[in-house]
């Protein structure tokens, strides 16, 4: 499985220190330009760009062949991107996209999809981090998410805990 990432998963998984979980759960991770560019810009947050700026072995930037001329309606050109990539890699493909419009967009074109707190359940679920920690970490980020979100992600984790 091919794994793309937009902009949002991998900022705020850098700012609660957890952006290895990416490395961790699938190896590699393919950004595109737009997207690395909008981790390094300077109203990025320092922790994130510092981060970028380490260089994950895991982390790869790759040019879709559509290009970033392309814009996708109603999408930054890191959410454009980083679909137009996700789509070159059907059907295998897992796109971390947090962006309400992005996700719908790709799932629409058949592009499966997950977001921040889907990558943390992931790793809950391994063991490598705890769930509930993560979400409060995430809660003094600027992450904008339902709280009733939150709590269904936070349940689910305490449901699976007493199944195991």
């Amino acid at each position: 499985m091919i794994v793309v990432a937009d902009t949002g998963p991998v900022n705020y998984l850098a700012l609660i220190g957890e952006a290895e979980l990416l490395g961790q759960l699938y190896g590699r991770v393919l950004i595109p330009p737009a997207v690395f560019a909008e981790l390094q810009h300077r109203r990025t947050p320092l922790a994130v760009r510092e981060w970028v700026g380490r260089n994950p072995t895991w982390l790869e930037v790759r040019t879709p062949a559509r290009g970033s001329q392309e814009r996708i309606e109603k999408l930054d050109f890191g959410e454009s991107e980083a679909v137009a990539l996700a789509e070159e890699h059907l059907p295998d493909v897992l796109l971390l996209i947090d962006d309400e419009a992005g996700r719908m967009s790709a799932t629409r074109g058949g592009i499966r999809t997950t977001g921040t707190l889907g990558v943390l359940e992931d790793a809950a679920a391994r063991g490598w981090v705890d769930l509930s920690v993560a979400i409060e970490r995430m809660r003094s980020t600027n992450f904008r998410a339902d709280n009733s979100l939150l709590e269904w992600f936070l349940a689910r984790d305490r449901r699976r805990k007493k199944g195991e």
